[in-house]
């Protein structure tokens, strides 16, 4: 039962990062599913969990974009300051406002009422005319507003893939662009997170077995995770963000009603 719930949660982790339909959001209901029939991992192993597969999904985007990644390293520095500026707004928020935002992830139907807010993201995504920009033509105040819509995305049901590439958008950028711009923000945004609350949970080594299957996790969410982000390009590319607004509509109507009866 364990390794099914680990591989379950890693394919959720992986579909749900790129894909904007909010990773926190559905394994918030995923694990409350889990309580409710009396899961076998405990919560402190969960946390865990949750921190190596993030760990997964990250490696997933330094792969599929190594090239531009590359590109910041030999060439493209000014993109980096541009990266660093976007991340301030998460990293603030996440640090002064962490026990909030653990009480919001507490809190089923506020999850459900927060999906509506990304569909509703999405639908005037798929609706606003492409702009013609590059990320390396962003200016520092629209990096930063669209960091703020990072920040925005820590709240479960929020998606910080939606909510980057709707600003994006909205900054005037074409949609491989935002995509690209949203995914190398999410590297720092991801890798510090991890760092934080991996010092804070891995205090201790893992068990053997239970390391094994954290290892397990790992790679399905690496693996499902760059197949998401392949989805999602392709799909972007073609103004199909609007199919991902009924998923996140239904996923909140869902949670309502579950917590309303």
């Amino acid at each position: 039962m364990m390794w099914f719930i680990i591989i379950l949660l890693a394919a959720i982790q992986g579909i749900t990062e790129f894909l904007p339909i909010s990773s926190s959001g559905h394994l918030v209901v995923v694990q409350e599913l889990f309580r409710q029939f009396k899961q076998p991992l405990p919560e402190s192993e969960i946390l865990a969990l949750d921190v190596v597969l993030h760990l997964g999904t990250l490696l997933a985007v330094v792969v599929f974009y190594w090239r531009r990644i590359w590109g910041l390293v030999v060439r493209d520095h000014r993109v980096i300051a541009l990266l660093l500026v976007g991340s301030i707004p998460a990293g603030i928020i996440g640090i002064a406002l962490k026990e909030q935002l653990e009480n919001v992830f507490a809190n089923l139907p506020a999850v459900g009422c927060l999906f509506f807010v990304t569909g509703a993201m999405l639908l005037w995504a798929d609706r606003h005319p492409v702009g013609q920009a590059t990320y390396r033509e962003l200016g520092f105040g629209r990096a930063l507003l669209i960091g703020l819509f990072q920040a925005f995305a820590i709240l479960p049901g929020i998606s910080r893939s939606g909510s980057t590439i709707t600003a994006g958008l909205g900054a005037g950028l074409r949609r491989d662009e935002a995509a690209a711009f949203s995914f190398l923000l999410a590297i720092p945004a991801i890798a510090g997170a991890g760092l934080i609350e991996g010092l804070h949970r891995f205090k201790t080594p893992p068990d053997p077995t239970f390391a094994v299957m954290l290892a397990v996790g790992a790679l399905v969410s690496f693996l499902v995770g760059l197949l998401a982000l392949w989805w999602l390009v392709r799909w972007l590319e073609k103004g199909r963000l609007h199919w991902f607004a009924w998923w996140v509509f239904a996923m909140g109507a869902g949670v309502l009603l579950w917590q309303l009866f």
